[in-house]
């Protein structure tokens, strides 16, 4: 077996892993996310969860990737987060978990898209697209 602390070849490898990995989760949860955008529905803390859950059981991610590196991007249960109707608010936190932070990213930039084709030039509130 190979050492990773001292194998320069083998961290490059599971780094190129890694972002193979979440670039295809991105690409799935804002597929998801898409879905729900176009009808204009808020992101949630429900649906956040939704997404979450959905992506993590996507067959085809689950079938490139092997267990080890689909871990890598399950939420801590020590991160708890609400599961209400309410809209999601991060605040300026920048931790989040992966597929939550693809899915606000896919709402904010919707947000951004939005307000540029209606000509306005208000400001974004975070992860808020067609939300309050």
């Amino acid at each position: 077996m190979n050492d990773l602390t001292t194998d320069p070849t083998d961290h490059a490898l599971a780094a190129l892993r890694y972002q193979t990995a979440a670039r295809d989760l991105e690409r799935i949860v804002r597929a998801i996310a898409a879905r729900y955008i176009v009808q204009q529905v808020p992101l949630t803390w429900r649906l956040l969860h939704a997404i979450e859950a959905e992506a993590l059981a996507d067959l085809g991610f689950a079938s490139r990737h092997d267990a080890l590196m689909l871990g890598l991007f399950q939420r801590p249960s020590e991160l708890p987060y609400p599961e209400t109707d309410e809209g999601v608010d991060f605040g300026m936190s920048t931790a989040l978990p992966a597929v939550f932070a693809f899915a606000v990213c896919a709402y904010e930039e919707a947000a951004r898209r939005a307000t540029r084709s209606a000509g306005q030039d208000a400001p974004l509130k975070r992860a808020r697209a067609w939300g309050d």
